[in-house]
């Protein structure tokens, strides 16, 4: 069990996110408005019924039982009054109970629209900083939750009121005494419910954060499932599992343990509360005392009596209903805020202005921008007079003393400073975490610079549109990711307009060729779970094959040979110097035989630059790559 206290505001409602949520749900004003009507109808019938009873009893059973020869004409007549009332009881519950249904799944449509949409423009830090599971989790534990309160929780919650509302009139119009009874009892009543509430609203916000915890470690296991297995991780990751799994069945015990009292013991008092009215009741019938109603004056008669005790169980039925709806809210409201948290998230600020666009060189030498793709690309720069100018992509980039750090308190790159020239291959080689990786995400513009410039063709890239910026670049990673779908739709994942012919120039240029033709339907071969069909190295090729499609003017190869054997590595390799030609690659390798044709190599160590050049020029200096390449030591 958890030793945590709930806090003095848990319990309470999130008022905030509920107007949220009525917002969502804003553009079913008439379906919701036919929803209270219906309600209302529903609850009035089931009230109707109730008062129906002391009627039947006073007005038609006692006279019947009475008279030597009955008429059961009236009687009859009233049964079937009342039968028409039940039916539109059952007609308006069934309606209202379909629209909300209707309500709850448009509403949340929305709200997952919204999300996916905002997850698209979040910035990388924030998919590195939140684990997957609990990303996914938003999307489908706590969509869930919130499904549940605007399908079931905020219609019974409506339903309850309006109940609790024609009930109570009902019973001032039967007995004002009883009434008294009926009122000190739900004031007791009211005070365990606040208390059980309270206790339990708590513990379903913790439900859903260890829930969320532990779909994100179950996530990572799945993903690691190798990795486990290889180190004889099981029992440890079993033990972590079943920690969280602990938390979170702790945090379900306590939430459904406080809110599932809450019945019978409401239960127990509506019992205690029944045989008092009764008692009472029956006592003023027979002292014959004055009932006093908002009516006026009259006598207590059994039909009275046996109308009130069906009215209180009623009225202790809605209030029931509402305490064991109000979990639900708590909880649902603890998803929703969860959810409106990554809705909240501070989108990828982009403030550039600078775009890529197909362009044409003209016989003078000027640029013009053509509405097809041509093969050649230009820098579209706006400026405040209203004229345009165009500048060819050349591919040249340069980083003029750049310092970054991922926390402000260590800085993982220092005053890096490079240049590369249109067409030129840019190797970086050093131990893991030396920051390789980390230039290229900031080429990208993933993460934002603490110190220095970058320029693109000149242009500081602060200044170009992040999607135009992404979009002259190539980029393939070691770990490959494949989407479900066919090889061809894999392979124009980065240009959509590529026609068949042109993805399978790339495949054969990547060496995927002969394998995909190798599969059951060739390039039309359905990919699922990430390419789990496919051996890491055909998946690598894949990801080769598809940057290729997208011809983009600069590429980074992130150890995109690393997965392939080294025989097929110098068919790709080859591939690839073709893939290469005329273009800027920044090339980030393990392998020293990947990078040796390399313009310039750059090795980097803790972040810095220590020595750059090319592959004859760094073994002449006989430095930290000549013992890299001679095997006097190796890369971390």
């Amino acid at each position: 069990m958890s030793n945590k206290t709930p806090s003095k505001r848990i319990g309470k409602l999130d008022f905030q996110t509920i107007k949220r949520i009525f917002s969502y749900m804003s553009r079913y004003k008439k379906s919701m408005v036919m929803v209270i009507l219906c309600i209302i109808i529903s609850s009035v019938a089931s009230v109707a019924g109730s008062i129906f009873l002391g009627t039947l009893i006073d007005d038609y059973i006692t006279p019947l039982l009475a008279d030597p020869n009955p008429v059961f004409t009236g009687l009859l007549k009233a049964l079937a009054l009342m039968a028409c009332v039940y039916l539109a009881g059952i007609l308006s519950s069934w309606l209202y109970m379909r629209s909300m249904a209707t309500i709850a799944q448009g509403t949340l449509k929305a709200i997952r629209d919204e999300m996916f949409a905002k997850m698209q423009t979040l910035p990388i830090r924030y998919f590195d900083t939140n684990t997957h599971g609990d990303i996914m989790s938003r999307y489908t534990n706590d969509t869930d939750t919130l499904r549940q309160m605007i399908n079931q929780s905020v219609p019974q919650l409506i339903n309850s009121a309006c109940t609790m509302i024609t009930v109570f009139v009902a019973m001032l119009i039967q007995s004002v005494y009883l009434t008294l009874i009926v009122i000190v009892s739900i004031l007791l009543i009211l005070q365990i419910v606040k208390f059980l509430t309270g206790r339990s609203g708590f513990y379903f916000m913790r439900q859903q954060e260890t829930l969320g915890d532990l779909n994100g470690y179950v996530e990572e296991m799945i993903n690691g499932q190798k990795v486990v297995k290889v180190f004889c991780h099981e029992e440890k990751a079993r033990e972590a599992f079943q920690e969280k799994n602990i938390a979170w069945r702790d945090a379900v015990t306590n939430a459904n343990g406080y809110a599932n009292s809450m019945m019978p013991i409401m239960s127990a008092l509506g019992y205690i509360q029944y045989v008092i009215i009764a008692l009472v009741g029956g006592w003023l019938a027979i002292s014959g005392a004055t009932n006093l109603t908002i009516l006026g004056t009259g006598t207590m008669t059994l039909g009275t009596i046996a109308s009130f005790l069906t009215l209180s169980r009623s009225f202790n039925g809605p209030i029931s209903q509402i305490s064991v709806q109000f979990n639900s809210v708590i909880m649902a409201l603890a998803g929703a805020s969860r959810i409106f948290k990554l809705i909240d998230e501070k989108p990828e600020t982009d403030d550039g202005y600078v775009t890529l666009v197909n362009a044409r060189e003209n016989p003078d030498g000027t640029i013009t921008e053509a509405d097809h793709r041509t093969g050649i690309w230009a820098w579209r720069h706006p400026h405040q007079d209203g004229t345009i100018t165009y500048t060819k992509l050349r591919g040249e980039i340069v980083l003029d003393h750049v310092d970054f750090s991922y926390n402000p308190d260590k800085e993982i790159l220092h005053d890096i400073t490079l240049y590369a020239e249109p067409g030129q291959k840019v190797a970086f080689v050093g131990a893991t975490g030396a920051g390789k990786t980390t230039i290229t995400n900031l080429i990208n513009r993933f993460y934002d610079i603490t110190n220095g410039k970058i320029r693109y063709d000149g242009i500081n890239i602060n200044k170009i549109k992040k999607a135009d910026l992404r979009r002259s670049m190539g980029i393939v990673l070691q770990e490959v990711n494949l989407f479900t779908g066919t090889v061809m739709e894999n392979l124009r994942y980065g240009n959509p307009n590529a026609t068949d012919e042109e993805c399978i120039a790339a495949a054969k240029l990547a060496n995927a060729h002969n394998f995909i033709m190798m599969l059951p339907q060739g390039y039309n071969t359905v990919l699922e779970g990430d390419g789990s069909g496919l051996s890491q190295g055909q998946r690598q090729l894949i990801s080769i094959a598809r940057a290729a499609v997208a011809d983009p003017p600069v590429m980074i190869l992130d150890e995109a040979t690393s997965s392939i054997d080294t025989r097929t590595e110098a068919l790709v390799q080859r591939g690839m110097d073709k893939l290469m030609e005329g273009r800027t690659v920044f090339v980030i390798a393990h392998r020293l035989s990947t990078v040796m044709n390399s313009d310039v190599i750059m090795v980097l160590d803790h972040g810095r630059i220590i020595e750059r050049g090319s592959h004859d020029q760094l073994i002449a200096k006989k430095g930290t790559y000549y013992q890299l390449y001679t095997g006097a030591f190796e890369l971390e």
